[in-house]
Parts: C-alpha cells; sequence; structure tokens
C-alpha cells in the first residue's frame, strides 16, 4: 500500500514549504541568527502548513549542526524527524481534542522539567490548540510563561481567538494563509510529473477549485484521480464527474441562452443537467461563478482579465467577451443578485430543482421586478435594441434622407420640382396640418395616439432615458382643457419618470410636433400591457405608415418583422 499523496510529499525544510514565505523566512533569519523564541502559534486554515512546519522547526532546532534553517539531514534526529520518519523520543505531539483535560495538563506540565533524552530541546507540539479546555490552559499557562531552557512550545490551531489570550500573548504568533491558486497550480504539475501520470489540461485547475487553497486538500483530491487513472491518465470527462463540477457546455449553454433571451433553450439546459445527474446547488454554484467571471471580463475590457482569472483557454475567454457584450452590465449584475440569492434558498430545500427554474425565469423576466435592478435591466435591453437600429434599417435612413430633401424642396420654386415631388410634400404636409388642428380643438384622443410615434421621436433628440422610459412601457390615456395623462404600467418607472423631470421633456415635444400647450400628468396603470396582441394591433392601426416616423423598436418591428418585446 502506498502512501497518500499528502504525507508522501510532506516538506522537510522550510524551503520545501509552498505559499507561507511570510512565516518560512522569518523563522529561517531566527534560527541562522540564534534568536529563537520558548513559544510559538502557528495559526490559519487546514492544510496550509502548520503542523508540517512544526516539525521541520523542530527538526532545525535539534540538528547537531544547528540551530539552522537547513538541517544536515545526516544526525540521528534529523533522520527520526524527517517527513514520514519514525520521530523523536523528544519530539512530543498531542491533540488538544484528546489532551484537553487538566489531569492531562498537569502530567504535561510535571514532564516537561526533565531533560531531553538526546536532543538538544525537548519540544512539545500540541495541535488544535483552541480545544484546550480553560482549566488545562490554565495549568499550562506557568510552565509556558517560564518553561526549563530545554523545553519549546509550537502550539498549532485553526481558531486562535478561542485559544486563552494569556497563552497568546507568551507566544510569538506566525498566520499561515492558504495558498494562491497560481503557486498550488504550479506545486501539483510537479507531483504529477513526479508520479509519472498524464493529467488532461484542464484536470489541475478542477483540483485547485475543489481544495480551495489548501495543499493537504489538493493532493487528497489530487490522489483520489491519480489511483483511478486509466491507460491515458486522468481525462477531462472523468474529473468533471468525480468532483461534481458542471460541464463547461452546460454553462456556456446556459449564458448563450441568457444572453439571446432564449427561454425554450435555457430551460431545457436545465433538463439536462437534471437528467446527467448534477446536483442543482452545484450547478447554480458554477453559473454564479461564471456570471462573477463575466462581471470581470465586462469590466476588464482589455487583456488585463487573463491576468485575473487564471488559465482560462484564449477561446474561451473570447467566448467569455462575447456572452458579456450580449447580456450587459445591469443584466449581469441583477443575474448575478438572483443567483446569490437562490443559491442561499437552496440550503435545505426539498425542491432544488424548482428553485433553479424560477432563478433562470426571474433572470429572463425583468418586467416582473419593479426594482431598480429590474428597471436598469430593462432600459439596457431596450438601448441595445435600439443600437442594432442602424445597422439593420437602410430603408428607414433612406426615408430619412427622402424626407429632408422634399423639406429642401418646398422652399423653393414648384416650377423647379418633379409633379410627384410636390404632390408627396403637399400630402404629407396635409396630414400634419389636420392633426394640429384636430387634437387642440376636439382633444381627439385617436389623433393624439396617431402622432404619439412622432412625439417619441421628438424626445429621443432631447433626452435619451425619457424616451427610454416612454416608448417600453407607456401610453397616451386622455386629453382635456388642462392636462394630457399619460400612463405607466409599473410604479417604478413612474418615479424614474417624476425624478427626471422628463415631463417638461415631454411637454415641450408635444409643443413642437402637434401644437398642444397642456400640464403632463403621470398615473401607475397595471392594465397597460404593451406586448399583447390587441396592443400591438392597436399601434399598427392608429401608428403612421411612413417609416420616418416610426420610433425604434416600431421601426424594427416594420422593416424586420422583429417581435417586440416592451419592458423586458
Amino acid at each position: 500500500m502506498s502512501l497518500a499523496l499528502y504525507r508522501k510529499y510532506r516538506p522537510s525544510v522550510f524551503a520545501d514549504v509552498i505559499g507561507q514565505e511570510h512565516v518560512t523566512v522569518p523563522l529561517s533569519n531566527a534560527l541562522e541568527s540564534g534568536r529563537t523564541h520558548h513559544a510559538y502559534l502557528f495559526s490559519g486554515p487546514r492544510g496550509c502548513g502548520k503542523t508540517s512546519s512544526a516539525r521541520i522547526m523542530a527538526r532545525s532546532l535539534n540538528c547537531e549542526k544547528g540551530p539552522t534553517p537547513n538541517p544536515c539531514g545526516e544526525c540521528q534526529s534529523c533522520k527520526d524527524l524527517v517527513a514520514n520518519g519514525p520521530g523523536s523520543l523528544d519530539v512530543i505531539e498531542l491533540d488538544a481534542a484528546t489532551h484537553g483535560l487538566v489531569d492531562d495538563a498537569r502530567d504535561l506540565r510535571d514532564k516537561a522539567f526533565f531533560a531531553p533524552v538526546q536532543s538538544r530541546y525537548k519540544i512539545y507540539i500540541i495541535d488544535e490548540a483552541h480545544q484546550l479546555g480553560p482549566g488545562a490552559a490554565n495549568a499550562l499557562l506557568k510552565v509556558v510563561e517560564e518553561p526549563p531552557a530545554h523545553v519549546i512550545f509550537i502550539f498549532a490551531t485553526t481558531e486562535p481567538d478561542k485559544l486563552i489570550a494569556t497563552i497568546r500573548s507568551r507566544t510569538h504568533h506566525y498566520p499561515f494563509r492558504l495558498v494562491p491558486p497560481g503557486t498550488l497550480a504550479a506545486h501539483l504539475e510537479k507531483v504529477c510529473n513526479a508520479e509519472g501520470v498524464k493529467v488532461a489540461k484542464g484536470v489541475i485547475p478542477l483540483v485547485v477549485r475543489a481544495s480551495g487553497g489548501s495543499v493537504r486538500d489538493a493532493l487528497s483530491v489530487l490522489g483520489q484521480l491519480l489511483a483511478g487513472a486509466g491507460k491515458d491518465g486522468v481525462s477531462y470527462e472523468i474529473a468533471i464527474q468525480l468532483l461534481g463540477f458542471t460541464d463547461g457546455a452546460l454553462l456556456d449553454d446556459a449564458i448563450d441562452a441568457i444572453a439571446a433571451h432564449d427561454g425554450a433553450t435555457l430551460f431545457k439546459t436545465v433538463d439536462r443537467v437534471i437528467e446527467s445527474g448534477h446536483d442543482p446547488r452545484r450547478f447554480t454554484s458554477d453559473m454564479l461563478e461564471r456570471i462573477r467571471d463575466l462581471m470581470i471580463v465586462d469590466a476588464l475590457k482589455d487583456s488585463t482579465a487573463n491576468s485575473i482569472l487564471r488559465d482560462m483557454p484564449d477561446d474561451q475567454m473570447e467566448r467569455m467577451r462575447n456572452q458579456a457584450n450580449r447580456i450587459g452590465t445591469a443584466n449581469l449584475s441583477r443575474a448575478a443578485d438572483i443567483a446569490a440569492e437562490g443559491l442561499t434558498q437552496m440550503r435545505g430545500a426539498t425542491a432544488p430543482r424548482l428553485i433553479l427554474e424560477l432563478i433562470c425565469g426571474r433572470i429572463l423576466l425583468p418586467i416582473g421586478d419593479n426594482t431598480e435592478a429590474g428597471m436598469l435591466a430593462r432600459i439596457e435591453r431596450l438601448e441595445r435594441a435600439e443600437e442594432l437600429a442602424p445597422m439593420t434599417t437602410g430603408r428607414a435612413s433612406e426615408a430619412r434622407t427622402v424626407e429632408a430633401k422634399e423639406k429642401a424642396a418646398s422652399t423653393h420654386s414648384t416650377s423647379d420640382v418633379a409633379p410627384s415631388k410636390v404632390g408627396e410634400v403637399k400630402a404629407h404636409a396635409k396630414e400634419k396640418d389636420s392633426i394640429a388642428k384636430h387634437v387642440p380643438g376636439n382633444f381627439d384622443i385617436a389623433a393624439l395616439r396617431r402622432a404619439w410615434p412622432d412625439v417619441i421621436e421628438d424626445v429621443k433628440k432631447r433626452r435619451r432615458l425619457t424616451w427610454s422610459l416612454l416608448s417600453a412601457s407607456a401610453q397616451v390615456l386622455s386629453v382635456d382643457e388642462n392636462a394630457i395623462t399619460i400612463g405607466i404600467v409599473n410604479a417604478g418607472a413612474k418615479e424614474s419618470f417624476e425624478r427626471s423631470e422628463s415631463d417638461v421633456i415631454l411637454r415641450n415635444a408635444f409643443i413642437d410636433v402637434v401644437g398642444l400647450d397642456r400640464k403632463i400628468a403621470v398615473v401607475v396603470d397595471p392594465s397597460i400591457d404593451t406586448n399583447t396582441p390587441a396592443a400591438r394591433e392597436t399601434r399598427t392601426s392608429e401608428a403612421p405608415n411612413d417609416p420616418v416616423q416610426l420610433s425604434g423598436a416600431a421601426l424594427l418591428a416594420k422593416e424586420l418583422g422583429a417581435k417586440v418585446i416592451e419592458g423586458k
């Protein structure tokens, strides 16, 4: 039976301890200068080298050529204290969990005064020191404070705050930290080369991710993978299944569906996740991590993201950049909040798949979110749709050019203009005059609604935010002698409209387009649904046929036959 990797590759000198230079360098300097202390406290997360460093410290202190940071490895003490060695009678390792009683502390105190058997120092390594009971800790206090010259204490703990303050104050405290991913990955590659086992690309990052920065946990996971390796080594697929991580292809499908607002594909992906045996909680966690990565890529447009997202293939990085651009900043932030909230709700849930599907539905449907995040997501979606319009609406641009030429021609003599052009200009002017004449006098709501696209287009020239709010979720409800009443679908949009003083912008637009000067009144009307077939039919019947007068969303619908998703 072979040794576990974390035992086989346990360091024997400070130079072999990875990721803890802030501890090993000062200890090496203290050993070299002879300024050692009688009590040390090593603290930090599990598996980061506390106990191994304590054994190296004992080996360095009891070396015949020492104290030295580089033990000779030839004397009896060095051979006894080498990694996986038989141990020394003068180096006593105790587990405070099983030796935390007062009687145990008294026995240790009494034996501490006896001289070492064959070494320079008698060294006590007390692991999990925070589990010392109050009585045991107080019993050790005096001997820790003033030990015999041949006694050295080394306390190791994951929770130094639970160790009584009087003992902490007598020690030199060295905090250990989790090992950085890059350093840990390089160490694991060396281990794989030493073991002579081929590992597929992408497996090492999975092991690093599963370990959470703990060297012992990483070597334990790697040992499991190497033990089950076939003739071709450790494959990425086997590592994914064994470690329980989500396949990158599933994550890409889910993110692509979110970017395309494709609910059918997204829920089919969720079904594939469940059918393939993946844990919904793990998938949600991995999706949240992927959204985090997309936010980093979106925030860092240049190559700086490569230095943060290490071990990311170039093709995957390019794919993530495209996904981030398609989703948008506001939608990414909202999706991260929803996924994080859903992950919390999954703890102890009896139906995690249901919560996962609800997470996906909430991400796809910002129209049901009346918060500021939901409003920003809807506005961002509208702005992105408008940015696409100039690239796909060549006919609209041509129509605007024709209109400008007609206006210029109207200022010249009609004798210089073709009869057909004169007829078109006169017909257009007649329609405009009829609207302007009819609305102020009789307050015809139908005529005002027909002029609404022109008003919206005029608003767009004045302020883009006001245009986004109105085109997304508003319509004209009524007009009278005092005011024009505008209905907005939810309270959030109404609040944003009033806070931004958009009523002044809209009022000026009505004055310029139809010559109607009225106060703008805004009310919340949840019955307004700009995506129902009836609403689309009304807009079609009442809107002008001239493409020049259409707004961005209506223009996309007319020119491309697109489905207008307003307010989503």
